[in-house]
């Protein structure tokens, strides 16, 4: 009995070594092939609409097209057919409880931390292929959907919408308007409009404020 084909994956993450070392775990455990590796948001979109590959991991501020806009794409139907088959895992470092809600919300199926093991992710690609939701341990679960937790109903990130956190995290990560519209595929006046949103809501007025609001939230490391 021959073994079954092995899945197929494509990998977006912008750094080489890593993503270097994801398609090595890949091809060592024997189940997964990847078909294609890059650094490039757009190139692994247009990877998935052409080859539909079972997987797909991607990073979360992957350049070119955000992670959370790929996702997004994953359960939309293309040009009449049914919605692309393909799974999504996006991969970060960050852990706050805003990231990941907005990463399940736009519709992937497996949150991985960096910092988890070849194992673990092989892991996660298992449930996630295997039609589960996958977080990796080092996320506290059950603070995500408890709204007394940590204050939740009065933080003031939960006020922003999937659209102006995006754009704050983005700013926070030092891109300039011009590459959060590229990024997020849309005009730069509908990107200041998304700014000044979330500036009001956060009642942060300038970028070095946001940074350090960032750092304070642990959604950046100073």
């Amino acid at each position: 009995m021959q073994p079954p084909a092995p899945k197929t994956v494509v990998i977006a993450e912008e750094l080489a070594l890593f993503r270097d070392g994801i398609a090595a775990i890949c091809e060592f455990s024997g189940r997964f092939h990847v078909t294609l590796a890059t650094g490039c948001g757009e190139q692994a979109w247009k990877a998935v609409e052409s080859s539909r590959p079972d997987l797909i991991l991607v990073d979360l501020q992957i350049p070119n097209l955000h992670s959370l806009e790929i996702a997004k794409r994953l359960g939309e139907p293309l040009s009449g057919e049914r919605s692309i088959a393909t799974r999504s895992i996006v991969m970060t470092t960050r852990t706050d409880r805003k990231t990941v809600l907005e990463v399940l919300r736009a519709g992937a199926q497996g949150y991985f931390l960096k910092s988890g093991s070849g194992a673990q992710l092989v892991d996660c690609m298992d449930q996630v292929l295997e039609g589960g939701i996958y977080v990796s341990p080092g996320v506290n679960v059950k603070s995500l959907f408890s709204l007394e937790q940590r204050g939740a109903l009065d933080d003031p990130l939960a006020r922003l919408s999937a659209r102006e956190y995006q754009v704050f995290s983005l700013m926070v990560d030092g891109l300039r308007a011009k590459e959060i519209a590229a990024r997020l595929q849309l005009s730069p006046k509908t990107v200041d409009t998304y700014r000044a949103n979330m500036m009001k809501k956060l009642d942060i007025f300038d970028v070095p404020g946001l940074v350090r609001f960032a750092i304070q939230r642990q959604i950046l490391t100073a």
